[in-house]
Parts: C-alpha cells; structure tokens; sequence
C-alpha cells in the first residue's frame, strides 16, 4: 500500500482545484499567563505575536498548495482591510484572486487567543447570512467561464450561507457539461455541516465528522452497526458515490456505494491541535482522486495527511515531502483497511 501511495503523491503535483465555499481569516494572538485577573476570575495574557492565517475554504487552498497542487478560491469577502489582507496572503503563494466576490457582509474573521500552548478563548466577527442573487451570480459567472481548467472541485461548507442551492445546482451542471465535452472525470468533494444536506445531492464524495454525520442520518454512532446504518443514510441522501466519515481518534470509515464499510486507522502519533484537520483532509482526498486515485488510495493519502497536521499548532498545513517522510520511517504506517 505504501509504494501505491507514494506513486498518488507524486503524481498530485500541478493539479488544479476549485475550492468554493467560505472564505476566513484565522486571527491568532499568541502569549503567555502569568497570573489571574483582579478584576475577574480569567487569565491575563501577556500578548508576545499575532499571525493572520488564511482560514475555512482558504485554508483549503492553502494545503493544495502545500502539498504540491494548484487551487483557485471562489467565494465571499468584505469590501475592508481583513479582505484586503486575505487577498495579500493568497499572493504570497502564488493563488488567483479573480474568484472572490466583495460581497456587503464583513470578512469573516476569527481570533483564537493562545497561551502555553492551549487556547484560551475565540471570538467571532461575521454575518452568516444568505448572500444577495447579484453576489451568488458573479460566482456562477466565474464557475461557468472557468471550471474546464479544474481537475477536481472541492465544497468547503462552514454555513457562513455562500453553499447555496442554486449554487450547487449550477455548479454541478457545469461539472457535468464539462465531463461530457471533454471525457473526463471532476470529482467534487464536500466538506459539509449538517443542515440541509440534500443541497450537495450528486456529489462524488461527502466527508462529515462524526458528530455531523450523527446529525445528518439520525444515528447515534457507537457502534460499527450504527456507523454502517449512518454511512447508508448519507448515501441515500447525497446521492454521493462515497462517504468519509473521519472519526479523530478512532480514524476514519469509507463506504462506497456497493461495497463494504471499511475502517481506516488513524496515524497520528501525538494530538496537539485539531484546527483546520479537516481542510487538510479534503485537500488530500481532491488531490488523490484528481491524480487518478481511487476513493480507497485518497482515503489513506488523507489519512496520513491528517496524522501530520494534528501533530502541529494552529491553523496547520503539510506539505509532500512530510508525507514522504513518513511513509519511509522505520516505523510502518499501517494504512491497510479492515472491512466492518
């Protein structure tokens, strides 16, 4: 399995992804606690760095291009100095800004403050609201002029309401329109929340978090019976080829449409911080299914880039050549799937 993957990683490099869905400016302040507040019973922080880091669908990007692909950003921003800023830092890395509508909300922005090592609050700054019909029609006129160029689409959905119905209907449209002119195959990949899931229905491939797959099928998972039971469900619902319920800890389960329920291990070997995990793993499966991977070979490259980014702090990326680096250490990654 090993030598499979490492052939996916090497053939990832130069693929280009549409990445749609809400943009986010991730704000950390980082310090340290020395004592507690008179005033209140809260730690006090002394302030030492602040980074702003591309966040939500840009984060998305971000590890594309980290892990050797290309991306472009379609989405929402404010007309103010944070949308400003995101679009400086999708320079930095070379990315297109031509995707990004101001739209009359604010960027959303949100500032995790960080001492010793472990978050000591969020807060928030945004408006998650339905976009205007004009804002949803300049994304459609940049997703029907430029999908031919993608190799695959990623939905990066944080119900900020940019993931719209008419939205993915178009944009499914011109994935399908594309497919037919040019014979070849756009995966779409949807990093969902719970609510009306019927929105992402013809999808190739779903990836919920365990709590977000409960709420979507109605099961309580505790068992592989109850993971099985809600893996069907999302099926039926989203009308996906597959679904990739990651599972933290306990790894991640794929079911593909006529097949077996698989288990896949995690490879984490330390957790430090789980912020942006799973931006990082549909970055992996858009690439590897891109490159030709099957939902299987995607589901394991995702796995171990995964395993990598948890290991880190913050709003993390990793890039091929840590992948490389594990999939050659004296320690074997065990990426061999057990059917349930």
């Amino acid at each position: 399995m090993n030598s499979e993957l490492e052939k996916l990683i090497q053939r990832i490099g130069g693929k280009k992804i549409l990445v749609v869905g809400d943009i986010i400016v991730d704000h950390f302040i980082w310090g340290t606690v020395n004592r507690i507040s008179p005033e209140a019973p809260v730690p006090v922080v002394n302030v030492t760095e602040e980074d702003y880091l591309l966040g939500g669908g840009a984060n998305v990007l971000h590890n594309i291009y980290s892990l050797g692909g290309e991306a472009v950003l379609c989405g929402i921003i404010g007309d103010d100095e944070m949308g400003q800023r995101l679009q400086g830092l999708l320079g930095e890395l070379g990315a297109s800004t031509a995707g990004l509508v101001k739209g009359t909300r604010p960027t959303t922005v949100k500032t995790r403050v960080v001492a010793q090592g472990q978050q000591v609050v969020r807060f928030d700054r945004e408006q998650a609201r339905s976009p205007s019909e004009e804002t949803v029609a300049s994304m459609i006129s940049f997703i029907d002029q430029n999908m031919s160029g993608f190799d695959a689409v990623i939905i990066s959905d944080y119900y900020k309401g940019v993931i719209g119905k008419r939205l993915m209907e178009q944009l499914l449209y011109q994935v399908a329109q594309v497919e037919r002119e040019s014979g070849r195959r756009i995966p779409v990949v949807v990093d969902p929340k719970p609510s009306q899931p019927e929105r992402f229905y013809g999808a190739s491939l779903i990836t919920p978090n365990q709590t977000e797959a409960e709420k979507i099928s109605g099961v309580g998972i505790d068992t592989v019976a109850d993971l099985k039971k809600a893996a069907d469900i999302l099926l039926s619902r989203t009308g996906c080829e597959a679904v990739l319920i990651t599972r933290g800890e306990s790894g991640m389960a794929l079911l593909e449409k006529g097949k077996e329920l698989v288990a896949i291990p995690t490879t984490a070997k330390a957790v430090f911080d789980v912020t942006g995990a799973g931006d990082t793993v549909i970055a992996a499966l858009a690439l590897g299914l891109a490159a030709r991977g099957s939902f299987a070979d995607a589901a394991a490259f995702a796995n171990i880039a995964a395993g990598v980014v948890v290991g880190k702090i913050g709003t993390a990326t990793v890039n091929r050549e840590e992948l490389l680096a594990v999939l050659h250490g004296e320690e074997a990654v065990e990426t061999a799937f057990s059917t349930c």
